[in-house]
């Protein structure tokens, strides 16, 4: 009612978000990132590895997504095989990349039939504090963003791949989406970035991804509270003015720390 919420932010207000792109994130990867919104922390790992692309998408790389919630990063989770809301994490992020054609896998692809990338997304949670698939989605970008990849050939003669590590390559990211969830209360009330006590507290939740021309990835919305026309078009404009923000954000990062 007061328009204020336990953390003194607005309804409209996402917590503080912080980026770190690079070396500092995982050194044995291909591409890292960190993401901080508030309190919850995510990390990103881009591993990337060749191998024989199937039969029928004989021009295609692969890419693979994988959301962890281990027990360390909130009470909530127990340690074991991945819970639902991991393997949930795990499916909204396989959408995001299908849906929004971030990255083109025929771009994967180094021969024809023969070989191609895999990526391995893992994407890993330290501290769960509410709103995993706005950080999870961030993450990933981010990372991918920062991923090279080493130049690859197919030897004539023996049939050999040879890799030169000297020459590298970035990842060519053809679109960026950028995940903006709200919770919704009272079914009429909506909040941006929530934490995980509003989380708990709200009557559902949906998660708005727009690329940087304003188009609509996805809209996930796992049941809860209906929400009329009208709620939702406010959402997609808060989620394309959220996308801008974002998007700055990572360009400002990654021009940093391009060596001068």
């Amino acid at each position: 009612k007061e328009n204020c919420r336990p953390d003194g932010r607005e309804l409209g207000e996402f917590r503080a978000t912080t980026v770190n792109i690079g070396k500092c994130s995982i050194t044995t990867a291909d591409g890292s990132a960190l993401v901080k919104l508030g309190n919850t922390t995510v990390i990103c790992g881009v591993k990337a590895e060749l191998a024989a692309p199937t039969v029928d998408s004989a021009n295609k790389g692969y890419i693979v997504p994988n959301v962890e919630l281990p027990s360390l990063c909130s009470t909530r989770f127990r340690s074991g095989p991945p819970g639902e809301e991991a393997q949930a994490a795990s499916q909204f992020i396989a959408d995001v990349i299908e849906n929004s054609q971030m990255i083109a896998k025929e771009d994967l692809c180094i021969a024809n039939g023969k070989l191609a990338w895999v990526l391995y997304c893992d994407i890993i949670c330290l501290d769960y504090d509410g709103n995993i698939l706005d950080a999870s989605t961030f993450a990933l970008l981010a990372a991918l963003k920062n991923v090279q990849l080493p130049s690859v050939t197919i030897n004539e003669e023996t049939g050999l791949s040879e890799v030169n590590l000297k020459e590298k390559n970035p990842l060519i990211i053809r679109k960026h989406p950028v995940a903006t969830s709200f919770a919704i209360f009272d079914d009429t009330l909506l909040i941006v970035d929530p934490t995980a006590e509003e989380e708990d507290l709200a009557t559902g939740s949906v998660t708005i991804v727009t690329d940087e021309e304003g188009r609509l990835c996805s809209v996930h919305k796992p049941g809860g509270s209906p929400l009329t026309g009208a709620k939702l078009q406010d959402c997609i404009t808060r989620a394309i003015t959220r996308h801008k923000e974002v998007k700055k954000l990572i360009d400002k990062v990654i021009k940093s720390i391009k060596p001068k």
